[in-house]
């Protein structure tokens, strides 16, 4: 079993970046999730709301980011903002300190989506923790929504598409946006997993992943597709399914459908590369 994609995305719900290899740090892999866009008040925004944020190009420059919209116009976006303001932002049931990019970038991101809105980075400083039932007492994550780490199996996805059946409904693996994709597993291995090794990272698996419906938005031109693979998901991945016993214990909220698992890293410093060995360490 071999990792066999790596993927980075600088702003949330923006569109991502492959990478070869990446550091991992305690909140997740460098750069992922680290920018956010929000309304004038501090609340966060996805996909979810604006499917056109997945047609926003991100590229990692030199100390930058460059952003490209749809219509072909760039901005570059320094790490941190020259000027920027302190904000209390909000991310799902967390607030986080940010800083606020003000004025050219702000502007530049609301006339690409439609709509007044702020980019803004977190620092360093914070730590924003993990849902507490899953948390040993230091686990943080970026802007993502949960977890530092979202992994996802290639067969998995294979078998999802055999069960979709309609050739034209088959969906790639960047609907589902993940940083880590390992190939030679079974479909759905990834349920089971409790603790995996992937190069000389060793990662905590606390559950998989509940979907929303972002997989149902075209990744290239950020409109919504259909009901695929939602539908499909829903036939056979519902929390009661894969897990008949325990699916309580995960706290999932009753209609969710699940596709690939959430990751914690445990000794964060070091490099994943794409072919590095997946060694699963503990099962259920």
């Amino acid at each position: 079993m071999n990792l066999c994609e790596i993927h980075i995305y600088p702003i949330k719900s923006l569109k991502g970046i492959p990478l070869s290899k990446a550091v991992v740090e305690k909140r997740g892999l460098r750069l992922d999730r680290r920018w956010m866009l929000t309304d004038p008040d501090g609340m966060f925004f996805t996909q979810r709301e604006v499917p056109k944020m997945a047609a926003i190009t991100v590229r990692v420059e030199s100390g930058e980011l460059r952003v490209e919209s749809e219509s072909g116009e760039n901005l570059s976006v320094p790490f941190e903002p020259d000027r920027g303001s302190r904000q209390n932002v909000v991310v799902w049931q967390s607030e986080v300190e940010s800083v606020v990019y003000n004025g050219e970038v702000s502007e530049w991101f609301s006339d690409a989506l439609g709509r007044k809105c702020q980019l803004v980075v977190m620092p360093e400083s914070w730590d924003r923790h993990v849902n507490e039932q899953f948390d040993s007492g230091g686990d943080i994550v970026s802007f993502a929504d949960g977890y530092p780490l979202l992994l996802a199996n290639e067969a998995s996805l294979e078998e999802l598409n055999d069960r979709i059946g309609d050739e034209k409904a088959r969906v790639p693996m960047n609907r589902f946006r993940p940083n880590l994709v390992v190939s030679g597993a079974e479909p759905f291995a990834e349920d089971m997993w409790r603790r995996i090794k992937i190069g000389e990272t060793i990662f905590r698996v606390p559950k998989p992943c509940a979907r929303c419906v972002i997989p149902t938005i075209d990744q290239d031109t950020g409109e919504f597709d259909g009901k695929e693979p939602s539908r499909t998901l829903a036939t056979f991945r519902r929390p009661r399914q894969v897990y008949p016993d325990t699916f309580a214990s995960y706290a999932f909220q009753g209609n969710e459908v699940l596709f690939g698992t959430n990751l914690i890293p445990e000794n964060a410093g070091a490099v994943v590369r794409i072919g590095d060995d997946v060694e699963v360490l503990e099962t259920i």
